[in-house]
């Protein structure tokens, strides 16, 4: 088993891949990313497409470096009633759940 992330660490990692998806896409971010960077709704920073691209990054990532192998989007992602897609944070947080859920059952 490798080493549980952190939650610091998780939002880093997401901020990381959120900056990379805006940098593949041509739109990099005007303003500093963070927890309240939205990605879902009006305020969003990037599209749908962008957030397929940023879950699968996300789900790499995790998996690389940490050895925990994660679905991000699926049914129970899906039927939350806050979307756990909704900013940096919120996102971070579903990760960390996910990941300490994990390593629990493995």
């Amino acid at each position: 088993m490798t080493n549980t992330p952190g939650r610091s660490e998780v939002l880093a990692l997401v901020t990381a891949a959120l900056a990379e998806v805006l940098e593949q896409n041509g739109t990099p971010s005007s303003e500093p990313l963070g927890e309240e960077t939205y990605l879902i709704g009006r305020r969003a920073v990037i599209d749908s497409l962008g957030m397929v691209t940023l879950i699968v990054d996300l789900e790499q990532r995790i998996d690389e470096e940490h050895g925990v192998a994660l679905t991000l989007a699926d049914e129970r992602a899906m039927s939350q009633k806050n979307s756990p897609f909704r900013t940096v944070g919120t996102l971070a947080d579903y990760v960390v759940g996910l990941i300490v859920e994990e390593q629990g059952n493995g």
